[in-house]
């Protein structure tokens, strides 16, 4: 836990102005990849035991991103760093406009336990390249990561700079946010504890990012590559087991395509993890035991085509495909995060729109079609945040897309430059010389309004 006294000492160090440089910024920056790269495989055995992951998808979904904002930002510092000019209006002239850039302070950045390395050290990025110092509150539910996190960012940076604040979670964030006043705090997790972290900055206006989730819906219409659908859906709705904010979450598909679309995702699935995925390299567990039992009690919410066993034990639950599916019970209710998905079937898409309105502003929206008429119709009648047509969660490994929620399922966004953006204040600034100072500007103003008229008309 973070003591008063370590968060004042980041306070005053931020105030010194030694990290607003872009010398020092690109310095910790290369620091941090280095330590990366040196404990690379110490972190592939960590999520490993956390969460059963294989190198390959540490590497897609964790490692590998990470190191691609480092990149980035290393490329593109200087440039995001420059004063902007801008535009100054007829009123003005002749004076000059800018936007400076400039650091926030002393930030929180609040990770999760499904993406533990990444979700905690991508804003990590954005914020050392804006000039921050920051305070990293891992999940205690990824021990393993936990870990080998601490190890980096210990062994990397000074604690007045960076500090790794673990324990509960439930206990050190109030105890922090408290009593010191961050400038800004970015929190990645459920919507539930969001709007309690959301509150207490609240209490200090303290401006705030929420990464969030929700039920995101997934569109097949009639018109789809059925294969290339089931492929990609299957590929994304259960990678680390389901555990994913923007994994599909159900499937609406055209009642003709229905049966279709629930055997191509079998033989998908059959492809990926073999007929005993619980042996498989390339499938998951479940994080812990409260997760595993949540799970299980939506199997019974519907028929299942596919899949349905588990193991405890093992926390190991198989990769299921819910048919027959009520949309007033609790698996369409509530966000699933686990190898559960629910296949539903619409015939209009005012029926369609309807079963999704129940879950407003989800984070992702999946369309698969061939039309482009129909593409624009459903990208246009669905507030979201991010999504896909004819693919599935890959937006996100985009970084030239800004990745956020809406709504209920969050607010503020990042990846890439827009991560530097978050952390920074654009500061506007317009300079006047001093040699053309027009009487019209003083009173009296009488007999001017003409005059004011055109100007700022």
């Amino acid at each position: 836990m973070a003591t008063l006294s370590q968060l004042e000492a980041m306070q005053a160090y931020f105030e010194s102005g030694i990290t607003k440089t872009s010398t020092f910024r690109q310095e910790q920056l290369k620091k941090l990849k280095r330590c990366i790269e040196k404990y690379e495989e110490d972190i592939y055995a960590a999520l490993y035991s956390d969460l059963k992951k294989s190198k390959e998808e540490c590497w897609v979904t964790e490692t590998g991103i990470v190191l691609s904002e480092l990149k980035l930002a290393l490329k593109n510092l200087k440039l995001w760093m420059t004063r902007e000019p801008v535009k100054t209006n007829l009123l003005n002239v002749p004076s000059s406009s800018f936007i400076l850039k400039e650091p926030l302070g002393v930030v929180l950045i609040i990770g999760p336990w499904n993406y533990p390395f990444q979700l905690l050290l991508n804003p990590l990025v954005g914020a050392i390249a804006a000039g921050n110092c920051a305070v990293l509150k891992p999940s205690e539910f990824a021990p393993a990561t936990a870990a080998v996190m601490k190890k980096i960012v210990e062994e990397t940076f000074d604690k007045k700079y960076v500090l790794y604040a673990e324990g509960d979670g439930a206990a050190v964030i109030p105890a922090m946010m408290n009593h010191f006043r961050f400038d800004h705090v970015f929190y990645t997790g459920s919507t539930s504890t969001g709007k309690i972290i959301y509150k207490m900055a609240a209490e200090k206006l303290v401006p705030v990012t929420l990464e969030l989730g929700g039920k995101s819906p997934c569109i097949v219409e009639a018109d789809a590559n059925i294969k290339v659908a089931a492929r990609r859906i299957a590929i994304t709705s259960f990678s680390n087991c389901g555990q994913m904010c923007v994994a599909p979450d159900y499937i609406l598909v055209h009642q003709s395509k229905k049966a279709e679309l629930i055997d191509a995702l079998k033989r998908s699935l059959q492809d990926f993890f073999g007929s005993r995925p619980q042996e498989h390299e390339n499938y998951g567990k479940i994080i812990n035991e409260k997760q595993f039992d949540r799970l299980v009690k939506f199997l019974s919410e519907g028929t299942i085509a596919h899949g349905g066993g588990y193991d405890k034990a093992a926390l190991f639950i198989e990769p299921t495909i819910l048919d027959n599916i009520q949309t007033g019970g609790a698996v369409m209710k509530e966000e699933i995060f686990g190898p559960i998905l629910p296949v539903l079937s619409f015939t209009t898409k005012e029926e369609a729109l309807k079963i999704i309105a129940n879950n407003k502003n989800p984070l992702a929206f999946y369309v698969f079609t061939s039309s482009a008429t129909k593409e624009k119709e459903w990208l246009e009648k669905v507030a979201f945040g991010g999504g896909c047509v004819n693919n599935a969660s890959w937006h996100l490994t985009n970084h030239h897309l800004p990745f956020g929620g809406r709504g209920f399922s969050g607010t503020g966004q990042y990846h890439g430059k827009a991560t530097f953006d978050l952390f920074t204040h654009r500061k506007s600034v317009m300079k006047t010389p001093t040699w053309f100072d027009p009487a019209m500007k003083y009173p009296p103003f009488k007999g001017k309004l003409k005059l004011f008229k055109w100007i700022l008309g």
